[in-house]
């Protein structure tokens, strides 16, 4: 049985392995400069998840007054479907709440079925949003995942 993920902030020194899971998940990565300048800012945060002590996945995701706004979210190819990202996912559920931050959301291209999937099965869901374009012209997916909020009586 495969020891479960450790999420913890990603430091500098997780760069290198973090851009080599980037540059392998996506077909338009990020540049280290585009991912550091990024994270320069003070309200995005990265975090990576561990296994053993070898990084095998990351997120970034930034903080907004009524949601949480994912810019990037990838398991290393050798570590899908073992729950890194569901590991992931439920560290940032844990954060909302329902008199603050009660969702969270995130674009998925319209051609990455695998993430769309995974998002779905998550409790995500899906509509198209018409204001979104990739650089290469392709359209993209708005996935929202909300906490119920209680009624007031």
């Amino acid at each position: 049985m495969q020891e479960a993920a450790y999420i913890r902030w990603m430091i500098r020194r997780d760069m290198p392995t973090v851009m080599a899971i980037e540059t392998d998940s996506f077909e338009f990565p990020y540049t280290e400069d585009e991912m550091i300048l990024m994270l320069r800012n003070r309200n995005v945060i990265g975090m990576v998840a561990e296994v053993g002590e070898q990084v095998v996945g990351y997120m970034i995701y930034e903080l907004f007054k009524e949601r949480l706004y994912i810019h990037s979210l990838a398991v290393a190819s050798t570590y899908r479907f073992q729950k890194v990202g569901t590991a992931m996912l439920e560290k940032l559920v844990g954060k909302l709440a329902p008199q603050r931050r009660n969702r969270i959301i995130l674009h998925v291209r319209e051609k990455n079925l695998a993430a769309q999937l995974f998002f779905r099965a998550s409790g995500f869901r899906a509509d198209i949003d018409p204001y979104f374009e990739y650089q290469n012209g392709e359209s993209a997916y708005r996935f929202t995942y909300r906490i119920h909020v209680q009624q007031e009586a």
